[in-house]
């Protein structure tokens, strides 16, 4: 195997800035510690030898080509935004930075499709289809990640149940292979059964089979009005066995997410985003987008009628941009304000079937519990992926920290798989969940995934120890 990977020397950090730019290449101490880790730092601090930003897929191809060659390992990075410990240099070497690659090309009105490098932002993919007047519907949380970091980890989001996760949307991909080839996976047609269908596999890989430089992504029409509704219940029990009734009427929704009052109020307390309603004990946040307002009336008079037939205490129509947009602000506040208030935080991202979700959640509650630790659940209840956010009191010392939340994480992976989930919705394997993945799927499932890995990089150098160990 290539373990242990070339520990790099003055003669090749010179070889990258021969292939790129003196003034884009940092060595060792003068490298800014925040390209060490990304958001979850208590998934690895790793120091990379050498950090690059690359302006386009030739520079990418010299650098794979030189790596490969010399046996270094080399990990691309986007925005940073991961939650997986995915974007970290785990045994050193190069760090490869391609947000300098942000460039987004016009819309193919015909195709309706946008062709972006992976550098681009979110927000401004989002905002070049808004423009053109069609619509990107994958929606994340975090808005400034890149369309690279999006695609590599398959991202979801709040729209997931009615629009699908981002994998729904790519079109093709070009990308260079960790030898430095340069290689296209599919092209822009609605439908391929040419061979296996390997684009599908590199979306979600996490940067551990390839580097994207260039993806072409499927745009919808974009929906003429939208609206937002809150259901206040007495219980979260009560709130999950509303999902499936907003599931059986005849208007898809675009997002059904719940929040527990106490994560409302630590959103509140600590950002001073204030939630509109302020009935019950569990919410059920419901969106709907359509193309006409009668079509919007019709979904939201159905909704509204079905919430309060089923035990709400109100059902609140938030029917203006400014409405809609302070219960979406508490929403989108849940993960800063759950740092400002706890010492750290641990998350587990688990999916189970929607019917369980209530089951779920309050069994974790009891786990987390258990081992001393307060858990927040909150989360995408119209796909049933939960986020079981873990927070560290100041009581806690490092040890008794680190000994409850593996103990936790154990029992929930373990509960997930009971119920018939799985073990992460969206934010993947990285480094963070790497320890409890085998458990989880099997070690035939590893096989695969090793014989996977060795396909694309025989050399094991493109972000090693990542989803997949061969290096213990």
């Amino acid at each position: 195997m290539a373990y242990p990977y070339k520990k790099m020397t003055s003669q090749d950090c010179d070889y990258i800035r021969s292939v790129t730019a003196p003034d884009r290449v940092w060595v060792g101490a003068e490298i800014a510690s925040e390209y060490y880790r990304d958001e979850m730092p208590e998934y690895g601090v790793y120091q990379p030898d050498l950090y690059v930003e690359v302006v386009n897929k030739e520079e990418v191809s010299a650098i794979m080509a030189y790596a490969y060659k010399e046996n270094i390992p080399v990990v691309c990075r986007g925005a940073g935004t991961g939650l997986a410990g995915g974007a970290t240099c785990k045994y050193g070497g190069i760090m490869l930075s391609v947000m300098r690659m942000n460039k987004i090309f016009p819309i193919d009105r015909k195709n309706q499709t946008i062709t972006a490098q992976p550098g681009a932002l979110l927000i401004d993919i989002q905002a070049a289809a808004a423009a053109g007047g069609l619509f990107y519907p994958p929606d994340p949380g975090e808005k400034t990640a890149s369309i690279g970091g999006n695609v590599i980890t398959n991202a979801g989001g709040m729209k997931a149940v009615r629009y699908g996760l981002t994998r729904d949307f790519v079109r093709c991909i070009e990308a260079v292979m960790p030898d430095g080839s340069i290689m296209n996976f599919s092209s822009n047609v609605v439908k391929n059964t040419t061979g296996y269908d390997v684009k599908d596999l590199i979306i979600g890989s996490e940067g551990t089979l390839c580097i994207l430089t260039e993806v072409t992504l499927k745009l919808l029409p974009a929906p003429t009005c939208t609206c937002t509704l809150v259901m206040p219940f007495k219980s979260l029990e009560e709130c999950a066995d509303m999902v499936p009734k907003v599931l059986e009427l005849p208007f898809v929704p675009t997002a059904i997410e719940f929040l527990e009052r106490e994560l409302i109020d630590i959103v509140e307390r600590n950002l001073n985003k204030m939630f509109p309603v302020k009935e019950g004990e569990a919410v059920l946040i419901v969106m709907y987008d359509a193309s006409s307002k009668q079509e919007l009336d019709s979904a939201v008079e159905a909704a509204a009628e079905a919430a309060l037939a089923n035990g709400a205490l109100d059902c609140a129509i938030a029917g203006t941009p400014e409405r809609a947009g302070a219960v979406w602000s508490v929403r989108g506040g849940i993960l800063e304000g759950m740092k400002a208030d706890s010492v750290a935080q641990e998350e587990c991202d688990v999916v189970v079937p929607r019917a369980r979700i209530a089951e779920y959640v309050k069994a974790a509650k009891k786990i987390a519990s258990a081992h001393g630790i307060r858990v927040e659940p909150c989360g995408h209840c119209g796909d049933g992926n939960i986020h079981t956010e873990m927070l560290r009191g100041p009581e806690m010392s490092d040890e008794e920290w680190k000994a409850a939340t593996h103990a936790s994480l154990t029992e929930l992976y373990a509960l997930s798989k009971e119920l018939g989930g799985q073990l992460s919705g969206e934010h993947g394997i990285g480094n963070g969940r790497l320890e409890f993945l085998e458990e989880f799927v099997g070690p035939r499932m590893i096989q695969l995934y090793k014989s996977i890995k060795l396909a694309f990089d025989d050399k094991l150098i493109l972000n090693p120890g990542k989803v997949i160990e061969f290096n213990k």
